[in-house]
């Protein structure tokens, strides 16, 4: 079942200003916030220091509404255009698959639906559309 769908910002390294900003602005409440630091070590893959601070995943609750944030990773490019995406909430893996490939048909996968440390099936896509999806199973 879809639990939600809720608007994506990506920020271009300034997540943590822009997170702080909302709270000001719009009375936001942050209900997590993840930085790339915090994702458990991998030596195949180490972090580079500059994207330590660097917001990952950040959610937060403005009224009865959900907005989340993210940085982009150093060296990923910011495009404009790019920087509102819809991540789409669901409380089933299986269900995720197949809305992901529903969603692919004409489109083009940016992530392949997969495990994360967050989620039992996430992936990114763009649509036939060209609008760009977060399908996030949410964890138990």
């Amino acid at each position: 079942m879809v639990t939600g769908i809720v608007p994506y910002l990506v920020t271009n390294g300034n997540g943590q200003e822009a997170v702080r900003f909302y709270q000001h602005a719009l009375g936001a409440e942050v209900t997590s916030l993840q930085t790339f630091g915090d994702m458990p070590p991998s030596p195949e893959h180490p972090i580079p220091e500059e994207a330590r601070d660097r917001v990952m995943n950040a959610q937060l609750k403005i009224g009865n509404a959900s907005l989340m944030l993210s940085d982009t990773f150093p060296g990923q490019p910011y495009q404009l255009g790019s920087q509102v995406t819809i991540a789409l909430l669901v409380s089933e893996a299986s269900e995720a698959k197949e809305i992901f490939d529903k969603l692919q048909d004409g489109g083009k996968v940016t992530m392949p639906l997969q495990e994360t440390f967050w989620s039992p099936a996430y992936g990114q896509i763009t649509d036939k559309f060209g609008i760009e999806w977060q399908v996030s199973t949410e964890g138990k």
